[in-house]
């Protein structure tokens, strides 16, 4: 077939859950039946952000990705409204790479590396101390794991006596109605947190809770990672995400207690479009600053950048796909800032995130979730394999996924969704006038 003559003929999703979080997979069909591009929704969105964009791409040439792009791009949006947008970017790489029989990575200028850096994101579930979690991370490292990072949030000093001040009731509101999204890192986000009282409370930004952490509490968040460091070492790269919904002034207060424990990073302290906010912690701390899994296109990072940000954690089924992750990586090259790869999902953006990796000149690490979720592995053929914290890039056409492994989608179908794989011919008539000026 000759590439002209190349077209879209369908796009369809399923829907996932439990390895370990809501996962929504991507097929962009061809005209050429050994031609499918994988490609995935961000975790914990809606498979609509996808299928609205169905009439705007069938009877297209996938090869024009740049064309169809920049058509699609004003429905993406920040956090998950960004992943309709960004899954069908990537789903058009895979197609692009399949069809001149050539790796993504080398669609995108080529590798610096021939292998990525993982880096493993840790939980301990339940009450637990600093050592409980040193050794969590320690299993990590003997697995080969090279670089580190823990949750370390106030709910663990929610049944502490005098380490938090916060209005009366607020705690109390707080571990009632948040604690699903507290500990959704080891699952999915809860449907019942977008609605009534729990929503109310998901969504007060950090700023206006009104939570404040005593010295009392400092002091138990200090001893916790000192257990840990007791345990690690200080010569691995330990990161800390979700802090909590606190003043950035708190923030500020706990990393300097963490200056002499090396941390990686402090992840998301503050709304990342509360560029203040960032900017007065970046001048105040010696602790590094990451944000940005919730930004949408490489455009959005520059204020963050401004700001004073040293790690920026994009999340490529957020941002826009794999250019826009491409002109990040050149934006941090300007401002000096470190770039690190947000990644919570299946194997599908994995292999999207490791190609981009590759193509990066400086780059940290690719996150992973799933290392106690084995068959998380196996969903696509050939399975993914890690060696002592490493990927190897794939040379195979396109992203390096074969098939998916239908049985395990099956297995892992989310209860309240489609059929894996469902016609959307109901999308095949949806329009609008979609042009952005007059």
């Amino acid at each position: 077939m000759k590439a002209s003559e190349l077209k879209i003929t369908d796009v369809r999703v399923a829907d996932i859950d439990g390895l370990p979080k809501h996962m929504i997979l991507l097929k962009v069909y061809t005209n050429d039946p050994d031609i499918i591009g994988y490609g995935e929704v961000r975790d914990a969105s809606s498979a609509t952000y996808a299928k609205m964009l169905k009439s705007r791409i069938v009877g297209e040439n996938p090869l024009n990705v740049e064309k169809l792009f920049n058509r699609i791009k004003q429905f993406g949006g920040h956090s998950r409204q960004g992943g309709g947008v960004s899954g069908i970017e990537v789903a058009l790489f895979d197609i692009i790479g399949k069809f001149y029989k050539i790796p993504v990575y080398q669609l995108l200028g080529g590798k610096y590396r021939d292998k990525v850096r993982i880096y493993c994101d840790t939980d301990v579930d339940g009450k637990h101390t600093g050592t409980d979690m040193g050794k969590a991370l320690k299993k990590r490292m003997d697995d080969g794991f090279t670089f580190l990072k823990m949750d370390l949030g106030i709910e663990l000093l929610y049944d502490e006596p005098g380490t938090l001040n916060a209005p009366v009731g607020m705690l109390e509101d707080m571990q009632k109605y948040s604690m699903k999204a507290i500990c959704h890192q080891s699952g999915s986000i809860d449907k019942s947190l977008m609605f009534g009282k729990n929503y109310d409370i998901f969504t007060i930004p950090h700023y206006a809770t009104g939570i404040h952490i005593t010295e009392k509490g400092l002091d138990y968040l200090e001893n916790y990672v000192k257990q840990v460091r007791d345990v690690i070492g200080y010569e691995v790269p330990l990161a800390i995400d979700h802090f909590g919904h606190v003043s950035i002034e708190d923030a500020i207060r706990f990393a300097k207690r963490l200056e002499k424990y090396n941390i990686a990073w402090m992840e998301d302290l503050a709304p990342w479009h509360m560029t203040n906010h960032l900017k007065k912690f970046a001048e105040n701390s010696c602790v590094p600053l990451c944000t940005g899994e919730d930004i949408y296109l490489a455009e959005n990072f520059e204020p963050v950048l401004s700001a004073g940000v040293n790690v920026v954690h994009p999340d490529l089924l957020t941002i826009g796909g794999l250019q826009e992750m491409k002109k990040l990586g050149h934006l941090c090259e300007k401002y000096g800032s470190a770039l690190a790869i947000h990644m919570a999902e299946s194997p599908i953006a994995f292999m999207a995130a490791i190609h981009c990796a590759a193509s990066l000149k400086n780059v940290l690490a690719v996150e992973f979730h799933s290392v106690d979720h084995p068959e998380w592995f196996n969903l696509i053929n050939p399975a993914i394999k890690l060696e002592n914290g490493f990927m190897t890039v794939p040379d195979a056409p396109g992203l390096g996924i074969e098939s998916l492994n239908e049985k395990l989608v099956e297995k892992f179908k989310k209860a309240d969704c489609d059929e894996p794989w469902k016609d959307t011919s109901e999308w095949d008539n949806e329009w609008a006038n979609d042009r952005e000026w007059s």
